[in-house]
């Protein structure tokens, strides 16, 4: 009996870990760092089963005053299983040079809490591989600041450029239809 009832959670652990598997194998299962720190996030593990949006971010950008109402947009649908992941870049040549620069404007100086990564290219032949799948998807961000909407089944909804505002405007209205799919 004590057989029997082993390989049943056995089987049961290897259907868990084939099913976990296959909710990684999208464009989420990447890994990146922290903003400012060592420690390293595996999208898919951290966020699967989330609605998410994916920015692209700059500290010395006409649209940085996004990051507050990026934060309220995120403040607003958390608990609802919604996420925001910033990811500074230097393309549009303005972001700062140091992460700890960076790490400062948006966590003191915009209040941010949502995660934030380590700088990174996200356009052309050496954007990171999250950054060329949003484009093969989508397109390629023109300017910083550009957003990206991904289901909970890690496919990319709707993409938004920079004059989109987060809050009360089409990007809102279609981070609430994902979250009620």
């Amino acid at each position: 009996m004590k057989w029997k009832l082993f390989v049943a959670v056995l089987a049961f652990a290897l259907l868990l870990e084939d099913a976990a598997a296959a909710v990684c194998d999208n464009l989420l299962d990447f890994s990146y760092r922290r903003l400012a720190s060592s420690q390293e996030k595996n999208l898919c593990e951290a966020y699967a089963g989330n609605v998410i949006l994916v920015v692209n971010t700059a500290s010395r950008c006409g649209f940085t005053g996004q990051f507050s109402d990026l934060e309220a947009l995120y403040q607003a649908h958390r608990e609802d299983g919604f996420v925001i992941l910033g990811f500074p870049s230097n393309d549009f040549n303005q972001e700062l040079p140091d992460e700890e620069g960076t790490a400062d404007v948006c966590f003191l100086n915009y209040g941010v809490t949502f995660p934030m990564f380590a700088t990174t290219t996200v356009r052309g032949d050496e954007a990171n591989d999250l950054f060329r799948a949003l484009a093969a998807a989508q397109a390629e961000p023109r300017w910083n600041f550009t957003k990206y909407l991904i289901g909970r089944d890690g496919e990319v909804l709707d993409s938004f450029g920079p004059r989109v505002r987060p809050m009360n405007s089409e990007l809102e209205a279609a981070v609430v239809a994902a979250l009620g799919d």
